[in-house]
Formats: C-alpha cells, structure tokens, sequence
C-alpha cells in the first residue's frame, strides 16, 4: 500500500502528474515549531523525517511525507496564521530573492530514504495595491511563505532556480528516484 503522509491536495496533484495515486492520505500531526536557532534546510528535512515516523502504517507500506519551507536569510517562514501575517511575509518578500526548501521522506518498515530540494526564487517588487488584492483571493491560506507559486502570485514571480514542483510542494524527479529507491518505482506498468 502507498501512503501519502499529507493533508496537501497540491501534493496529491502532483503525484498524479507521474501516475502516482496514493492508496490512503493520512496527514500527520506534529509539532512543527522550529527548535531555538535552527536553521531553515535542516528544519524542513527534521519536519519531512518526523512526518514520515508518525504516519501508522504496515510495516511493509510505503510513506511518502514532505515539508516545504520559505526562508529570508536564516528566517523560515511558515503558513501564516492570518491575513495579517501573510501581507508581512509578502512584504518581506517583496523585491527579493528567497530561498524555497522541499524535503521529502519515504518509509518501508524501518528503512527512511530522505532528499532535499532547495530552489531559489524572486518575487517583483510588490504595490500595495498587488498585496492587497492578492491577499483577497485567499491563494495564500495554507502556503509556506503566505504565496503560492501555482496560483495568481505566480504573476509576481518572474525568475526561479530550482524545481517548480519543489516550489508548488515535491520535487517530482526527485520523489520518483526516493519511491524507486524502497521498490515503489513509478514507472511500472500496472496489470
């Protein structure tokens, strides 16, 4: 059985770009509060590792978990909680480069494969006007860094390095090696 440790639909999504339809969704729930001075890459590959241990699952089922993480400098930022705090993070945003980390984690019995992406991207510099409305589409629930590049704040992106999926949430070549990797490969061919 193929496990999807994550509440995401992106995620989902995704995965159905490759073919990949989970068995069974069960989101974990940890504490996701980073520890004093921790910093953003090791932060969001300690959230995919913690994630991938708290899905209950057979020992012979394969889990699949990922973080994703907007950092400015050493500063991770999170989802925002409200409005309020999505238009700071998008004023922070503004005018910049940021960094976006997708770890993943894939569990077979005992065995964790683990991967990082880290991808970089640059946000125009942003009116108020284009925050305000931003803001009013709601795109910005449930996103790291209060943004979501697939949707309407992607008018605001015109540069990236890296991995657009890692920037929407798995970096698909990637999850396919970490997948093949615990004998889960995604270019079988089903019978």
């Amino acid at each position: 059985m193929f496990v999807l440790g994550s509440g995401s639909p992106r995620r989902k999504e995704l995965l159905a770009q490759i073919g990949v339809v989970p068995d069974a969704i069960r989101a974990p729930d940890i504490d996701e509060t980073p520890l004093p001075a921790e910093a953003p890459r090791p932060y969001c590959i300690r959230m995919a590792r913690e994630k991938v241990r708290a899905v209950v699952a057979a020992p012979d089922d394969v889990i699949l978990c990922a973080d994703t993480t907007v950092a400015v400098g050493r500063r991770i930022l999170g989802k925002p909680e409200d409005e309020a705090e999505a238009a700071a993070f998008l004023r922070l945003l503004s005018g910049r480069r940021h960094r976006v980390i997708t770890a993943m984690a894939v569990r077979r019995g005992e065995t964790i494969r683990e991967r990082d992406v880290v991808s970089h991207v640059r946000m125009k510099r942003l009116s108020e006007a284009e925050i305000a409305w931003y803001l009013s589409t709601g795109d910005w629930q449930g996103k790291a860094g209060g943004y979501g590049i697939q949707g309407p704040a992607g008018a605001f992106i015109p540069w990236i390095s890296g991995s657009f999926t890692a920037i929407v949430g798995l970096p698909l070549a990637e999850t396919a090696g970490l997948l093949d990797a615990v004998g889960h490969p995604v270019w079988r061919i089903s019978q």
